[in-house]
């Protein structure tokens, strides 16, 4: 079951690596930053920033 983040925190955040905004994908429980092309995870409804722990996704 995914877990809801907070609207006012993903206005905030932004990738790592790339410092481009992220996309909430809820279904996955994954913040998508298409421009690095890597899907951070979102643990107890904490977002997980790192590069190491990021799924590169191919698109």
């Amino acid at each position: 079951m995914a877990a809801d983040i907070d609207p006012k925190l993903l206005e905030i955040l932004v990738c790592p690596l790339s410092k481009g905004p992220l996309e909430y994908d809820r279904a996955a429980g994954e913040l998508v930053s298409k421009k690095a092309g890597l899907a951070y995870p979102i643990r107890d409804g904490i977002p997980i920033m790192l590069p190491d722990e990021a799924r590169r996704i191919d698109e």
